[in-house]
């Protein structure tokens, strides 16, 4: 049988802190669609760990809280302009022109995931025009999809001339996780201008569940009527905020969720020291992408592992809260058995 250790960082389970707080939350009865006792306590929680206040609501799926916040920041013939491989563009099916109901998407270049300041700039100065969808919002993934982490600055410079213009900004935080544990600081996004921060617990290591922060005031309204209509309120939302009651602490800190990533993280460079392999993108994450032919890539699935070919070409390897020294070990002697 395969193993798929290092295929995703969603292939793992549920840490226990959040396990047992699925279980408290089971006991007794509650109020439904987010406004039960368990769904507020997650929510201030929330809003601790970011010094902010927000609205605070629960999905089930990234995609769902991507496509959902991006209908709030631009219109059917507007567009966002996003990096050319972050997850909106490349893995989600359409999904923001579908909740969106037209809503494009522009990509953009950057190395390693990040995107450039100058063709963000260059975006920002196309003339509108009746016959192309004109941006109207910024969407920014930290960390990456190469498992790079962005600087605060080099956040504060893209947001920047787009809150000037008067856009909405949208931070896909499917491994903010990982950032806030390689040092990124979570309490400045409010302050930077983010608009909508999706908070990323199911590839943290939590059930699937997703928080989706409305840190502008402006899109409280009717907020819930939105979600119904988008399929997006979920009936015992006690289920999908209790992970979060896990996976942060009481008193406003990251808890489990940037203590386990930490790890995850740990677990990516352990790899990366005995990778034989290139290495193509800073090792900043949980996330390792290397150079291999496809040849040897069959070589190592023969040897049981699954992992996958990734957008630029590389092998992409994902360590997970859940993995370990010994996994490391034995995917790094296999690893040297097949090169």
């Amino acid at each position: 049988m395969a193993r798929y250790d290092f295929a995703s960082d969603n292939v793992a389970g549920a840490m226990p802190e959040v396990m047992e707080a699925l279980i408290a939350a089971n006991a007794g009865t509650a109020s439904g669609y987010g406004t039960d006792h368990v769904s507020r306590a997650a929510a201030d929680r929330i809003r601790a760990a970011l010094d902010a206040d927000a609205e605070v609501r629960f999905t089930a799926s990234g995609t769902a809280a991507n496509a959902f916040a991006l209908t709030l920041l631009a219109a059917p013939h507007e567009a966002v302009l996003a990096h050319e491989h972050a997850h909106i563009c490349t893995d989600e099916t359409g999904a923001p022109g579908f909740f969106g109901q037209g809503v494009g998407l522009i990509g953009l270049p950057g190395a390693s995931g990040k995107m450039e300041l100058a063709a963000l700039e260059a975006a920002l100065a196309q003339p509108d025009v009746s016959y192309r969808q004109p941006a109207a919002a910024l969407s920014l993934t930290t960390a990456t999809e190469y498992g790079t982490v962005y600087s605060k600055a080099h956040l504060e410079s893209l947001i920047a001339p787009v809150k000037a213009k008067g856009y909405g900004v949208h931070l896909d935080g499917a491994r903010l996780a990982n950032a806030v544990a390689a040092g990124f600081d979570l309490k400045s996004i409010a302050r930077m201008g983010v608009d909508i921060l999706v908070m990323g617990g199911t590839k943290a290591g939590s059930t699937p569940t997703e928080a989706v922060v409305f840190l502008n005031p402006n899109h409280a309204r009717r907020l819930d009527a939105r979600l119904k209509h988008a399929g997006q309120l979920i009936s015992k939302g006690r289920f999908l905020a209790a992970p979060w009651l896990g996976l942060l602490a009481e008193d406003g800190g990251t808890g489990a969720w940037a203590a386990r990533a930490a790890h995850a993280n740990a677990m990516a460079r352990k790899l990366a020291d005995l990778m034989p392999f290139p290495i193509r993108h800073p090792v900043e994450a949980n996330g390792i992408f290397v150079e291999m032919d496809e040849p040897t890539l069959e070589r190592l699935r023969g040897e049981g592992w699954f992992v996958y070919r990734f957008l630029d070409g590389t092998v992409r390897f994902m360590c997970s809260w859940a993995s370990t020294p010994e996994m490391v070990e034995d995917l790094g002697a296999a690893l040297k058995r097949v090169a």
